[in-house]
């Protein structure tokens, strides 16, 4: 349960990337400045009817007839889904196969022709090729057939369709990778998928339905695995979503986005953003993509610094948005009985039972003005301090109680309290709600804790010791060193430095404290692997706060 609704923050960020629909084409200036940059898809509206194709390629004026005259010798690669009219880029699901171009218009001349006297379409091609028989007509689809490519010039196939179209004037500046011709006979749907470069989808004929969904979707969707050869691709067929393998697919739809292109529109698809595309009967379509100034400066002995910069923003994200979650109205300093104070403002310890027989030893040795600290403590702290020794107590085994109440020595140490204290381990160390000590640290403000912190090192440095080394979960790391971070915002660099110089000097081994920190921090950390898609966590990937020790 817990694991689905764990990215309802990022899809609630969804909702603040509104596509924008424009009447007019912008600048290349202006396009660079306000659309590009925001990484967000724009619609432009008629913005391609002065095309030559516009009208030469239309069907319902004979633009068939001109594209068979003009590139009908030409072959062609196709794609045959053996899922129609879903094609899928799995290869698994399809196979490219050649044909002559004419073999295809002639197709869809002759289930235009079918279609208007309401008969099946049984054309001569699908009598001369075994390949087109039965139903293959509906399975065929012209996907991706290069117009140009700079990148590998052998592979254009309809160059010669170049004259008919006009790159917009937004693009003018950009260095196209490639354009390419989209053309299908019958309805059909792409699979949902991503594309590595930016892309700008031209209707010329027909009608489309793109339905969109930003990269921080990603969850949502289960792309396929990273070293795959479709890893751009959903797993989920969204026609038929099997929930109980991907429940988290159960929610994408209500954060999508759905637009309708018509013939003369056109449609800004930033890399990276996944999209499903719905074509009614014969629509002919044609894009542009270009890199994105992003991957163009990245530079490849970069790359394993920007993995990493990534992974840590993704994981830092997710931890937030789950103690976030996790944090409930209920959690937020709740009511708790509080220890009265007396008139003269100290504490009664009558009430509150603060000290513990084991910690009676802790007081010995230590001046007035240490103990003075506890009786400053405000009536929440105060009880915040009393809950936490409480805890450690009580989860804590003795085993041999009668020995650490008479023991004042500093041989009572984190060494030798690892042989006596034993975690009882009975809740998930992951998460937030089943961590008691977690839960009460994640209520605190930083100037509670930080007062609570310097009582337990003052007044029951083995409490403390005993909390850190043995109590502190994964989560509870992870919460902690967030508060260090909030405090250390909040104060002096020299306040920060005398802080942790008292918080660390009441363990015997400083290094045996701050291991136990970062250990679980890392932990936590490691944990999130599960939840970010298609990539593992960097093992090696170690705690964002600073290391204070004098």
């Amino acid at each position: 349960m817990q694991r689905q609704y764990r990215y309802e923050k990022s899809m609630e960020d969804t909702k603040q990337l509104q596509i924008e629909s424009f009447q007019q084409l912008p600048s290349p200036s202006l396009f660079a400045s306000q659309i590009e940059s925001k990484n967000v898809p724009a619609v432009f509206r008629g913005c391609i009817k002065e095309w030559k194709a516009f009208t030469r390629w239309n069907p319902v004026n004979g633009g068939l007839n001109y594209l068979q005259e003009l590139v009908g010798s030409s072959t062609v690669e196709a794609m045959l889904s053996r899922s129609a009219p879903v094609f899928y880029g799995d290869l698994r699901s399809h196979e490219r196969v050649p044909i002559p171009f004419s073999t295809f218009i002639g197709l869809c001349k002759q289930l235009m022709s079918n279609a208007e006297r309401h008969e099946p379409a049984v054309s001569d091609a699908q009598e001369q090729d075994p390949l087109l028989s039965g139903d293959a007509p509906q399975k065929i689809y012209l996907a991706q057939v290069p117009i140009m490519n700079t990148e590998d010039q052998e592979r254009v196939q309809l160059g010669v369709l170049r004259e008919d179209i006009q790159t917009p004037a937004f693009l003018e500046t950009k260095e196209l990778a490639s354009i390419n011709l989209w053309m299908n006979s019958a309805l059909s749907r792409s699979s949902t998928h991503y594309d590595p470069h930016h892309n700008v989808l031209c209707i010329v004929a027909g009608c489309k339905q793109v339905v969109l969904w930003p990269p921080s979707a990603s969850p949502s969707l289960y792309p396929k695995p990273i070293y795959g050869e479709a890893s751009n691709h959903s797993s989920v067929a969204l026609e038929n979503p099997d929930f109980s393998l991907y429940p988290r697919a159960e929610c994408s739809i209500e954060y999508s986005q759905k637009v309708i292109l018509h013939a003369g529109d056109a449609l800004f698809i930033p890399e990276g953003w996944f999209h499903q595309v719905d074509s009614s009967n014969l629509t002919i379509a044609v894009n542009f993509w270009w890199r994105s100034n992003i991957m163009s400066s990245m530079l490849e002995h970069m790359d394993a610094y920007y993995l990493r910069r990534i992974l840590r923003r993704l994981t830092d994200k997710e931890m937030n948005h789950i103690l976030q979650k996790a944090s409930s109205p209920s959690m937020e300093k709740q009511k708790m009985p509080t220890c009265k104070l007396p008139s003269n403002g100290e504490a009664d310890h009558s009430h509150c039972d603060l000290v513990q027989p084991c910690e009676k030893s802790d007081l010995q040795g230590t001046d007035q003005q240490q103990r003075v600290n506890l009786h400053l403590l405000e009536p929440y702290a105060l009880q915040v301090l009393h809950d936490l020794v409480s805890l450690v107590h009580d989860r804590v085994n003795l085993i041999d109680q009668s020995h650490l109440v008479e023991s004042t020595s500093a041989n009572d140490s984190a060494v030798s309290m690892k042989g006596q204290y034993d975690k009882t381990a009975t809740t998930n160390v992951f998460i937030l709600e089943d961590d008691p000590v977690a839960k009460i640290l994640w209520t605190l403000d930083p100037h509670t804790l930080q007062n609570v912190l310097l009582s337990m090192a003052h007044n029951f440095p083995r409490t403390l010791e005993a909390l850190i080394l043995h109590l502190l979960s994964p989560v509870g790391a992870e919460v902690l060193t967030q508060k260090f971070d909030e405090m250390d915002q909040l104060t002096t660099e020299e306040n920060r430095n005398k802080f942790y110089e008292v918080f660390y000097e009441a363990f015997d081994d400083q290094f045996a404290a701050m291991d136990a920190i970062l250990n679980g921090k890392e932990l936590f950390a490691l944990q999130l692997d599960k939840n970010l898609p298609s990539m593992p966590i960097d093992r090696i990937l170690t705690g964002r706060f600073r290391i204070h020790l004098k």
